[in-house]
C-alpha cells in the first residue's frame, strides 16, 4: 500500500515510516518542519535503504494537499501532524485549535475529494482527562479533558466519527497513545524537540549530557507512591509497529479505537533512576511547581489491541532509556549536528 504520513518527519512519524517501509509499504510524507527536520526523512531512508517521497508544507494548505493526492495513488493516511505540548497548549489555545482542527478538516476534505477513505489517527490518552479508573480501557469516559491539546484530540475523534456516520465506506482507526519514549536502535533517529523539551525523557536526556544543570520535576505532591506523576511510557518502536498493525489488520469499514501502551505506570523519579542506569551517572533534579494541565496518574489497558490487532508492547523502561541515551550521545544537537 501507499501510505500518506502527515507529520512524517516528526518523532513518532519517522519511526513509523521505518516500520512501514520494512513491512513493504510505500511512504509519502508531508510536514511543515515546525517541530521536526527533513534530516529525519533522510535518515529513515538510510536505515531502510528505501526512498520516501517528501512534501514540505502546512496541512492547512488545501492546494498542497490536493497536489499530493493528485500526484500519488494514496491508499491510506496516517495522521500525526499537530502541535502536541500540554503546557504550551494552555498558553496558546487559539494556535492549537487552529493548527490541529483546521489541518484535519483540510486533510479530510482532500481525502474525500480523491476517494481515499481510510485513516489512522494519532490520538492521545489525554482524551480521557482525569481517569475515572486505572488502568484505562477504551470504554472509559472521554471528553473531560484538562488542556487544549487533549481537547483538540477529543474534537478530532468526534470529527472522524461524524465523517464515518455520514459515509459508512470510511475506515477510521483512533489510536490513543500513552507516553512514547526511546529511539530507534540505530541511534540515527529519535526525538529532537526545538527549544527546551516539553516531554520528560528528552528533557532528562538534556540534563544527562549537561545541557541543563538540573532536571525539573514538576510536582511531588500528587496522590502517587512517590508523589510524582505516573505515566505509561511506551517505546516509540513498539508504538510505530502498532500503526502498521492498524493499517494492515483493519480491512473493514467502521470506527476502531485502541489504546497503545504497556499497562505499566512509572513515576517521574522511576524514569530518572532508569536513565541514571542507562547513562552511568547520577542526575541532579529539583522539584518545581505542577505544570498546568497535568494529572496525577495515567496508564493503559491495551488488551483490546492485543486481541484484535495482534499487537502488544515488548520493550521495557530500560530499553527505552538505553535507546534514548544512544540517540542523545550520537546526536547531542539532534539533527543539526
Amino acid at each position: 500500500m501507499t501510505i500518506l504520513v502527515t507529520g512524517g518527519a516528526g518523532y513518532i512519524g519517522s519511526h513509523t515510516n521505518v516500520e512501514l517501509l520494512n513491512a513493504g509499504h510505500e511512504v509519502v510524507v508531508v510536514d511543515n518542519f515546525c517541530n521536526s527536520s527533513a534530516e529525519s526523512v533522510r535518515r529513515v531512508q538510510k536505515i531502510t535503504g528505501k526512498s520516501v517521497k517528501l512534501y514540505e508544507g502546512d496541512l492547512r494548505d488545501g492546494a498542497l494537499l490536493n497536489k499530493i493526492f493528485d500526484e500519488n495513488k494514496i491508499d491510506s493516511v496516517i495522521h500525526f501532524a499537530g502541535l502536541k505540548a500540554v503546557g504550551e497548549s494552555c498558553a496558546k489555545p487559539i494556535e492549537y485549535y487552529d493548527n490541529n482542527l483546521a489541518g484535519t478538516l483540510v486533510l479530510l476534505d482532500a481525502m474525500r475529494a480523491h476517494g481515499v477513505k481510510k485513516i489512522v489517527f494519532s490520538s492521545s490518552a489525554t482524551v480521557y482527562g482525569t481517569p475515572e479508573k486505572l488502568p484505562l480501557d477504551e470504554n472509559c469516559t472521554v471528553g473531560g479533558t484538562t488542556n487544549p491539546y487533549g481537547t483538540s484530540k477529543y474534537f478530532q475523534e468526534i470529527m472522524l466519527r461524524d465523517v464515518y456516520a455520514s459515509d459508512n465506506e470510511w475506515t477510521v482507526v483512533l489510536l490513543r497513545y500513552f507516553n512514547p519514549v526511546g529511539a530507534h536502535e540505530s541511534g540515527l533517529i529519535g526525538e529532537d524537540p526545538k527549544g527546551i523539551p516539553n516531554n520528560l525523557t528528552p528533557y532528562i536526556a538534556k540534563g544527562a549530557i549537561g545541557e541543563l544543570k538540573e532536571v525539573g520535576v514538576f510536582g511531588d505532591d500528587y496522590d502517587t507512591p512517590d508523589g510524582t506523576g505516573v505515566r505509561d511510557y511506551i517505546h516509540v518502536v513498539d508504538l510505530a509497529k502498532g500503526h502498521v498493525a492498524a493499517i494492515e489488520k483493519t480491512n473493514k469499514s467502521g470506527v476502531y479505537t485502541y489504546n497503545l501502551g504497556t499497562g505499566i505506570g512509572y513515576s517521574v523519579l522511576d524514569v530518572i533512576h532508569a536513565f541514571e542506569k542507562a547513562c552511568g551517572h547520577k542526575l541532579p533534579y529539583s522539584v518545581k511547581p505542577r505544570r498546568a494541565g497535568d494529572i496525577a496518574a495515567c496508564y493503559a489497558d491495551a488488551s483490546k489491541a492485543k486481541n484484535e490487532l495482534g499487537w502488544s508492547a515488548t520493550l521495557g523502561i530500560d530499553e527505552m532509556c538505553a535507546s534514548l541515551w544512544k540517540w542523545q550521545t550520537q546526536n547531542p544537537k539532534g539533527y543539526n549536528a
